[in-house]
């Protein structure tokens, strides 16, 4: 095996950016292994501007020490492999198809798509396929506090986020935000039990076990904070709301529109190809 040499200047693991330009001169070599060499100048575009010096220094280790590996491994690989491991053009040929043709896949598909989704295209299909939104669980509209149980305001909150007038769920807001450990307003909107479960600590069963009335509260033993979510509407079972899944029927319908453009392309370079016979298939005859 070749005789593998690293070498680093010490001096660019405990300065600035700016520390770096005044230890070396343009184009001086800062580490070296076997016959390649780094130079000021890549490190230097490797650490942002504007860093603290710490961080500087730890993003000029990690880009040496990287660099390093890799060289290592490639100058040991040479040295350990037979010539025919050592032989990647097949690969490296393979790798550069599939490069070029996932660009002008992304060309052809950016200049061709067809972003706009209207309301209506996204009501026919949710329409055309409501077995596939069947609901697996509950959704609610929500809005949820956690606040100290000792805290002055939590009646005050707790009594507000459930009005509904429009002026009571502002202050409501206004005063958890600036008094509660958390709040969000979740009314206009949509969400699965299960996400509103983790808010609380709980699985959906047992949080909605705590639902008494439009109020889930829970108020864990051994902590001094009451969990609480006003629930301002909820379905259980069914065909999920149309406004839940409109996310995911648009990107449905992008992800169609996109394979469509992805087989039409196929088919024109296949037919394009067949008709200016630059595309020929022998057969056997017998």
């Amino acid at each position: 095996m070749r005789r593998i040499s690293l070498f680093l200047l010490l001096p660019l693991l405990f300065g600035a950016c700016n520390a770096i330009s005044s230890l070396v001169h343009d184009d001086q070599v800062v580490a070296k292994v076997g016959d390649h060499k780094l130079y000021k100048s890549e490190l230097e575009r490797f650490i942002p501007n504007m860093i603290p010096a710490e961080d500087s220094a730890r993003l000029a280790e990690q880009y040496i020490n990287t660099w390093a590996m890799d060289l290592l491994y490639m100058e040991v690989a040479e040295a350990e492999l037979s010539k025919g491991e050592l032989d990647v053009s097949n690969e490296l040929e393979d790798f550069r198809r599939s490069l070029l043709k996932y660009r002008y896949e992304q060309r052809y598909i950016n200049d061709r798509l067809d972003t706009l989704v209207t309301d209506e295209q996204i009501r026919q299909y949710y329409q055309q396929h409501e077995a596939d939104f069947v609901l697996k669980r509950p959704v609610l509209k929500v809005r949820f506090v956690d606040v100290m149980k000792d805290s002055p305001n939590k009646d005050a909150i707790l009594k507000m986020m459930s009005s509904q007038e429009y002026d009571d769920v502002q202050r409501a807001d206004t005063l958890a935000k600036s008094t509660a450990l958390r709040y969000f307003d979740s009314s206009d909107t949509w969400m699965d039990a299960g996400e509103l479960a983790k808010s609380f600590g709980l699985d959906y069963v047992e949080m909605l076990a705590h639902l008494k009335g439009d109020m889930i509260r829970y108020e864990p033993e051994e902590r001094g904070d009451l969990m609480a979510a006003y629930v301002c509407d909820i379905q259980r079972t069914g065909t999920a709301p149309l406004d839940y899944c409109s996310a995911r029927i648009r990107d449905i319908l992008m992800s169609s529109r996109k394979h469509e453009l992805m087989n039409s392309l196929e088919r024109d370079l296949l037919n394009n190809a067949l008709e200016k016979k630059n595309f020929v298939i022998y057969r056997n005859e017998e």
